[in-house]
């Protein structure tokens, strides 16, 4: 049995073991307790240990991150496993289909925008007498600034 494997089966998981085997800096695994998004324990020395479940729950987090979904999406999200427990296979099933559609809002959004990057960049500005949403006296400065028809479903 090697170290790491030893390491795992004592389930006393060091801060900079975690972070060597999960691939995320020290602070951020501090980051992450206080986000509520893992939990650590203290040995007698006050010192923070970790049970190895702790490595799934990051990697999980990190998938999740690398899809755009939030800190705060993802913690919600785990908030709904009984007892805020690690995700098991199935409950990643279910986890990332909630995700799904967030997933395929942000692809027809991306989409809408490629199609009408050429013509329009959704700004909503005064001086594109060609532009197919111009904005006529200025309706939409009352109620924003910036691009504010990226958003819209019919850009």
């Amino acid at each position: 049995m090697n170290t790491d494997q030893k390491k795992l089966i004592d389930a006393n998981l060091t801060v900079g073991y975690v972070a060597k085997r999960s691939g995320v800096k020290v602070s951020t695994l501090h980051f992450y307790e206080t986000k509520n998004l893992i939990r650590s324990w203290r040995n007698s020395g006050n010192q923070r240990r970790y049970k190895p479940d702790v490595l799934r729950r990051i990697a999980v987090i990190k998938a999740a991150q690398a899809m755009g979904i939030t800190l705060d999406e993802i913690k919600n999200t785990l908030a709904t496993l009984p007892e805020n427990r690690t995700p098991t296979k199935q409950d990643w099933s279910a986890l990332s289909k909630r995700w799904q559609a967030q997933l395929d809002e942000r692809i027809a959004y991306m989409q809408r925008l490629r199609d009408k990057v050429n013509s329009c960049i959704g700004c909503g500005c005064l001086s594109l007498k060609s532009c197919p949403i111009y904005n006529k006296d200025d309706h939409l400065g009352d109620k924003q600034s910036g691009a504010v028809l990226l958003n819209r479903s019919n850009l």
